[in-house]
């Protein structure tokens, strides 16, 4: 009997050893903490995996939304630089370019934080397009153009041009370290293919010989009806427009003789440098506009339109180089661009709603102006624009609303915030007597202003903090002022004035510096403001 519970018990002594002698010793201790193995093959896919995952940020990048802004004034230094598709065989974007005001020794102010206000809400921003695919991409080398800045070019644009129309989603080519010159161009859409990207990486030059502009011509380089057109790059527009300058450097003493004869013959009508008509969904961006011998880029009859990270210079006593024009366009953002030129850093015109502007550097220049609207008796209308964020140096006016006598129409919800301004000689203005003629005839009817709002307009001032000037038949109204600061700075040849205030009716939500007693508190009188629907 023992013998049988002996090897009863050996029997189950062996089975016990066979049965341990398949556990993993080294497992069995993790307890709680085991994880299963992974093969060395399937870890490799998964760092792979993300690796490529991470990277697709960077593919069809002019298109995407910015990111938001970053503190104010600090231009494109705080922005993503573009990245150029990798598909597309250009040069990579140079360092952020610094703001005007650093050009001239001094460094931008820091504006005051952003306020909260009545304001309206921006446009809405355009969605990204499908040509944020650079799909073909047409090289304007391949098409004969040889870049020495010397052969003249223009046919190679046009066949690229006619090449990427036909396909549409795809991509014209400038490529970089070149120079190309280019006569009078204009790159037409009724019958293109949507969502073209014009990619700028190289410099495109303006003839400077009279008889490539015959007797005169309204714009240089013309994009019409296109729907999704993005134009962007590292690359610039050089407008040359030295030619109609007619200005004198005391500091020069060259024999410029041969100058002066060039200039004789050149057309009095002046080219605008890039022009865009009649479209939708469009995007500029990254792209340095210098010289034009007018304005430097227009928008006009466009409709959501999208300008960032730009760069446009001209100099001071440049006459008629405004940087952006905008005119009878609607849903407009424009931000983080610097803006230095010899007039309106942006002009804002007749037939304008839903423009948002911000994080903007201008200087030199004459300001951010509405208008001037009305000229020989015309109907003109603008409302629903937004300006903040905007730091300005020595420039003519900050924020200004100018009229022409005899018009009619309505300048009507409009708010300026976070203005900084160093050294300009009038920061506020609205002015309904504008005339740039020695006279101008005194008519009674006037384009009405109406809702406009200041806030934070902060900094210096070299001749007067705030100009009203309102029509005696329709006075401004529903003017506000809250946060207002505006201290003088006494320069030589200039003589400082106090506020001025002619038919201006509004509220001070706050006390300002200097204090503007001129004001009239609440509206006036018998003043019976139409509605925008019925004026305009």
């Amino acid at each position: 009997m023992k013998l049988r519970v002996k090897g009863f018990g050996l029997l189950l002594l062996l089975v016990l050893l066979a049965l341990c002698s398949t556990i993993d010793v080294c497992d069995a201790r993790r307890g709680k903490h085991w994880r299963p193995r992974s093969s060395p093959s399937s870890s490799l896919l998964k760092k792979k995996g993300k690796a490529k995952k991470g990277s697709s940020h960077r593919q069809h990048g002019g298109n995407r939304r910015s990111p938001p802004p970053g503190p104010p004034g600090v231009g494109k230094g705080h922005q993503t630089p573009y990245q150029p598709s990798p598909n597309v065989p250009v040069s990579p974007s140079p360092s952020p370019k610094p703001s005007p005001d650093k050009g001239n020794g001094h460094s931008s102010p820091q504006l005051p934080s952003p306020s909260c206000g009545k304001g309206r809400q921006p446009p809405p921003q355009r969605p990204p397009a499908a040509s944020a695919s650079p799909g073909a991409v047409f090289n304007v080398v391949d098409f004969g153009a040889k870049g020495d800045g010397v052969s003249d070019d223009t046919k190679a644009f046009q066949a690229a041009w006619a090449a990427v129309c036909k396909l549409g989603a795809s991509t014209v080519l400038v490529p970089s370290e070149l120079e190309f010159l280019v006569g009078p161009i204009s790159f037409s859409g009724p019958n293109c293919k949507p969502n073209i990207l014009f990619q700028l990486e190289g410099t495109i030059l303006a003839p400077t010989n009279a008889k490539a502009w015959g007797s005169g011509l309204l714009q240089w380089l013309e994009f019409t009806k296109l729907s999704g057109l993005s134009i962007q790059g590292s690359g610039t527009i050089n407008g040359r427009g030295q030619q109609w300058w007619t200005y004198s450097d005391p500091n020069d003493d060259e024999d410029d003789d041969k100058y002066n004869e060039e200039l004789e013959r050149m057309p009095r009508v002046k080219p605008t440098a890039l022009r865009l008509y009649g479209s939708s969904n469009v995007v500029v961006a990254g792209i340095t506009i210098v010289n034009s011998s007018q304005c430097h880029l227009k928008f006009d009859n466009c409709q959501g339109v999208l300008v960032h990270d730009l760069t446009i210079s001209s100099p001071e006593n440049s006459l008629n180089t405004d940087g952006i024009h905008l005119q009878n366009s609607k849903d407009v953002s424009i931000h983080h661009t610097n803006l230095a030129c010899g007039d309106d850093c942006i002009s804002i015109q007749t037939g304008c709603s839903n423009i948002y502007i911000h994080n903007v550097n201008c200087g030199p220049g004459h300001g951010i102006s509405i208008g001037g609207l009305g000229r020989d008796n015309t109907k003109a209308c603008v409302s629903n624009v937004t300006v903040r964020d905007v730091n300005m140096f020595r420039t003519m006016t900050g924020v200004r609303i100018k009229t022409w006598q005899g018009g009619i129409g309505l300048v009507q919800d409009i708010r300026f915030s976070n203005i900084q301004v160093s050294e300009v000689q009038t920061p506020i203005m609205i002015d309904q007597f504008y005339c740039d003629k020695r006279t101008c005839t005194n008519q009674t009817t006037a384009v009405a202003v109406s809702g406009v709002q200041y806030e934070n307009i902060r900094g210096t001032f070299t001749i007067k903090p705030l100009h009203f000037a309102c029509s005696d038949s329709s006075p401004c109204s529903g003017i506000t002022l809250t946060g207002v600061q505006l201290k003088p700075v006494q320069i030589a040849h200039y003589h400082l004035n106090n506020p001025f205030c002619w038919q201006a009716f509004g509220e001070l939500f706050t006390p300002t510096i200097p204090p503007i007693a001129c004001l009239q508190i609440g509206k006036p009188a018998g003043n019976n403001l139409q509605s925008y629907h019925d004026i305009c």
